[in-house]
């Protein structure tokens, strides 16, 4: 289903607001009770309000959305909880990633992504390596399967996933063709398992857990692709998903400065509300100029994405801006609140703590100071660092 018009756009993303606000929104002091998101009882929910089919290709049955129309939807999935949006950002960025497959691989899996039939995370990151080149995990091949082993842990959506996009490195049974791919690897798949592990500090209720692969055999056809493409699709999926996750940051951010203005237009003292204060007044300006900054870099960077550009460097600075900036922000947001904030009533609270996820997803602030220095200092800077030919 693609929207023929603005106004049709409008008017679905009116009602994924309202959906979140009405009968999201008052489950979240539960869900942070128990640290638990009741993913099956709102599986048909999330469907019927088209949230796991915004970025699968109407050919598939999806929405087929621009990432400029998906980025509101996950912005205010992410205003209402840290948790449900890092489970639905993974499995739709992860749509990305399957459309590389081979023709039969997007037939087989796409459809059932759409529905949310069939939920899909990716294990990159190893307790004993980083998240990438570095991996640990091996699958050698032995006739028509590649016997899989290895371990990946902090994996968003492990208890929830039926399919998973493993990187390893696929090699002979010589040991020769060693070659860093993508393998699908299916839940029940003897040898596969899922060790939960503790619970987060926030975005929670979602599963954050360990997977574990001993001899675990992948049919070949399980390979994404072909052997050989994990780098290529690794760089080709967190070129996007990283500017969702500031995507993610711009709604943590939005919804602290709101409740920022509201509060320091209730709260009082010495008889006058603390927005008459001038310091409270410079809060509230240095935040505002945060949201401002990351909203348009944000939309830079995925226009450049929608008309087919590579945007591997401004998806570092998004991911880099973003996390300095929700990090100020809701800081802000806290210090405005005062001592009502730090309550676990408050949802400040619950935000200041979802915000600090955005440091630690698909690259630390590190990672991508180095990639964005690195651009630079090959002398690629007019390639990135400019908008448009006048300015």
């Amino acid at each position: 289903m693609k929207f023929t018009s603005e106004r049709e756009y409008l008017a679905y993303l009116d009602d994924v607001k309202q959906f979140l606000w009405t009968e999201i929104d008052p489950l979240v002091p539960q869900i942070e009770k128990d640290e638990y998101i009741p993913f099956e009882d709102l599986r048909p929910k999330f469907r019927k309000h088209h949230l796991f089919d915004c970025l699968v290709p109407e050919t598939y049955g999806g929405l087929g959305l621009s990432t400029v129309e998906y980025a509101p939807v996950l912005k205010e999935i992410a205003k209402v909880h840290g948790g449900i949006r890092a489970q639905l950002h993974v499995h739709n960025s992860s749509v990305h990633l399957m459309e590389a497959g081979r023709p039969e691989q997007r037939d087989r899996y796409l459809p059932k992504m759409a529905t949310g039939d069939l939920m899909v995370c990716f294990g990159l990151t190893e307790p004993d390596s980083g998240s990438g080149l570095d991996s640990n995990s091996s699958a050698v091949r032995q006739g028509d399967v590649y016997v899989l082993n290895g371990r990946k842990h902090l994996i968003t959506n492990a208890r929830e996933a039926d399919l998973f996009a493993v990187f390893a490195f696929t090699q002979e049974a010589d040991g020769s063709q060693r070659e860093f791919s993508v393998l699908l690897v299916e839940r029940g798949m003897p040898g596969f398992t899922v060790e939960p592990l503790a619970h987060t500090m926030g975005c929670v209720g979602g599963s954050h857990d360990m997977l574990i692969f001993e001899n675990v055999p992948v049919p070949v056809d399980h390979v994404l692709g072909h052997t050989g493409m994990g780098s290529e699709l690794l760089l080709a999926f967190l070129e996007i998903s990283r500017v969702f996750i500031a995507v993610a940051a711009l709604g943590t951010a939005e919804r602290s400065l709101e409740l920022a203005v509201n509060w320091s237009k209730q709260r009082q003292t010495f008889g006058k509300p603390i927005a008459t204060r001038q310091a409270v007044q410079g809060y509230l300006a240095e935040m505002a100029t945060d949201v401002y900054a990351l909203r348009h870099m944000i939309l830079d960077a995925l226009r450049k994405y929608d008309a087919g550009q590579r945007i591997p460097e401004e998806s570092s600075m998004c991911k880099l801006f973003g996390l300095e900036a929700v990090g100020r922000v809701t800081d802000k947001s806290l210090l405005v609140h005062g001592g009502i904030g730090y309550l676990k009533s408050s949802p400040i609270e619950m935000l200041y703590r979802d915000a600090r996820l955005n440091w630690l997803e698909e690259g630390t602030p590190t990672i991508h100071k180095l990639i964005i220095a690195r651009t630079l200092l090959q002398e690629e800077f007019e390639r990135f660092g400019r908008g448009d030919e006048l300015f």
